[in-house]
Formats: structure tokens, sequence, C-alpha cells
């Protein structure tokens, strides 16, 4: 279902929050059995929100910087060309950079439309002035 302002809504809403909370589990468990320090993870796990500083050049820009950051796209992308290349640390960063993405889609903190910042397609986030 979809509700009138574009974002999904019942079953498939909870199956996508579902899904984020797997892709967040998944990925810590692999970055576990690569034996990396915890504290990397902890140091790099919040990194993809610096793109929120794209909503200082306003709200179009800031979802386009913030989406592109919050994609799965790259951060797979980066984790088969590490994987291939044999580049351990690049694995992990995108191993880490997947699970902010799991954890925020668990949260509902989905893509945002150019709305606004509290505008996303997992339903509308932070407060509502009614």
């Amino acid at each position: 279902m979809m509700s009138a302002t574009g974002s999904v809504t019942g079953g498939p809403l909870l199956l996508l929050r579902l899904e984020g909370a797997a892709l967040a589990i998944a990925a810590i468990i692999l970055f576990a059995h690569l034996g990396t320090s915890w504290w990397l993870f902890a140091a790099l796990i919040l990194v993809p929100d610096l793109s929120l500083a794209g909503y200082l050049a306003g709200a179009r820009i800031g979802a386009a910087i913030y989406n592109a950051a919050h994609t799965t796209l790259a951060p797979i992308t980066f984790g088969v060309v590490a994987f291939e290349l044999d580049r351990p640390t690049m694995l992990t960063i995108g191993l880490i950079w997947l699970a902010h993405i799991g954890g925020d889609r668990a949260l509902g903190f989905g893509l945002k439309f150019r709305t606004g910042f509290g505008f996303t397609h997992l339903g509308r986030i932070g407060r509502t002035s009614e």
C-alpha cells in the first residue's frame, strides 16, 4: 500500500523494515567474521549521516546527497570490488556502510523525497505540525 504522500504503509512497510534489520544483522555478522576492530565499526557507523550536510544547500540537493549515501548500490559495489581485489579494509568499510543503511531502514529512516527531510519512502519522520 501507498499513502497519499507516496510512502509505503501496512504490510509492505513492515517487510521493508524487517528487510533493513536483516541487512544490518547480516552485515554485522560478516563484519565480525572478518575479525576487524570493533573500534573501527564504532568510528565509522555514523559516517553516512554526514550526507545530512547536503540539506544546507536546500531540500532537493540534500535529498539527492542523502539518498546517494543511503542506497545499497554503492556499498554493495564497493564490497564486491574490495572482495575481488582482496582489499579487506575496503570490504570492512562496505559492511559498516550496509549495517548503517540496514539499521536506518529498520528504524524507519527511509530514502528522502525532495519535499523535505521528514518525507521518506517509509513514511513521515519527525514532528508533524497539525
